[in-house]
């Protein structure tokens, strides 16, 4: 009976690249992962440690050499299920530029379910729909070409909204973006969670990022080397400096005043955090 709340399972998935003039290179090893309906996870690894391999495996781009990965139960296998599955899991890719189809955003944005046959009333709720929760409703009859890398993003992202996705996969979205493109997608994306319920699954190398998840994949050398909360994950500096990482700034820069000899809490995430832990600490200076 397949679990209501698991939306992704992964047994023991094998997978590797297929070199024309040498040995195969392997990319996944043994990889065993479920994640649930509503969760926010972030992946991330070093380059090359197989986060975007993984990624490519919930949305059947790519298939396991050996194991299974399932979506709602169905296996990724199992050519039957690949509409179904790219449905439930929609992904969106590090460049908009290779996503987007058409030349009006709205146009775009109709793509995906025009493919699915439905019917053209229910599609413009949808389109509507979509770009409204992304932000991007005013610019429904823009010229894509026009957009900035933030907005084409967004539009992207609205492209597998109109498919209404239980799951969104989300490759890099903001490493070719701006500081102001990377706030907006970050912005829609964790309103997408908190708001809309939708799981979302982000590969990223910004640890900043990975902080504000809820829960944490550490990936190197094709394998997941610990799965935990932002605060069990960063406080293993070991386990960071194994797979290449490094912690969010507001942390090392704790952790630093910590290894000097000053007393300070370290358990912090973010820069308002650490802000309030500094500040606490100058007004004990001053009180005493």
């Amino acid at each position: 009976m397949v679990n209501d709340k698991n939306l992704i399972q992964l047994e023991h998935v094998e997978y590797s690249y297929k070199m024309q003039d040498s040995q195969p290179h392997a990319a996944l090893h043994d990889v065993n992962l479920t994640i649930q309906r509503g969760e926010f996870v972030a992946v991330v690894g070093h380059n090359g440690s197989g986060k975007s391999t993984l990624a490519k495996h919930l949305n059947v781009i790519l298939t396991p050499d050996h194991g299974r990965v399932m979506v709602w139960g169905m296996d990724t296998a199992d050519e039957a299920h690949l509409y179904d599955i790219r449905r439930s899991a929609g992904m969106v890719f590090q460049n908009p530029d290779n996503q987007i189809v058409a030349t009006v955003v709205e146009e775009d944005v109709a793509f995906a379910p025009e493919n699915l046959g439905i019917a053209p009333a229910e599609i413009r709720l949808r389109v509507d729909s979509a770009l409204r929760t992304v932000g991007m409703l005013k610019y429904r009859q823009h010229a894509t070409y026009q957009l900035s890398g933030g907005q084409k993003q967004r539009v992207a992202i609205a492209g597998i909204l109109a498919m209404q996705p239980d799951c969104i996969i989300l490759d890099e979205p903001t490493a070719m973006l701006d500081p102001i493109g990377r706030r907006e997608i970050l912005t829609t994306v964790h309103k997408l969670n908190k708001e809309m319920g939708i799981t979302v699954i982000l590969i990223t190398h910004h640890m900043d990022e990975a902080a504000a998840a809820g829960r944490i994949l550490v990936m190197a050398a094709g394998r997941i080397l610990q799965d935990g909360t932002p605060r069990e994950i960063f406080a293993d500096t070991e386990l960071l400096e194994q797979a290449g990482l490094v912690v969010p700034q507001p942390v090392e820069l704790l952790r630093r005043l910590r290894q000097a000899g000053v007393k300070v809490d370290t358990n912090v995430l973010t820069a308002e955090e650490c802000a309030r832990v500094l500040y606490a600490l100058i007004q004990k200076k001053h009180e005493v």
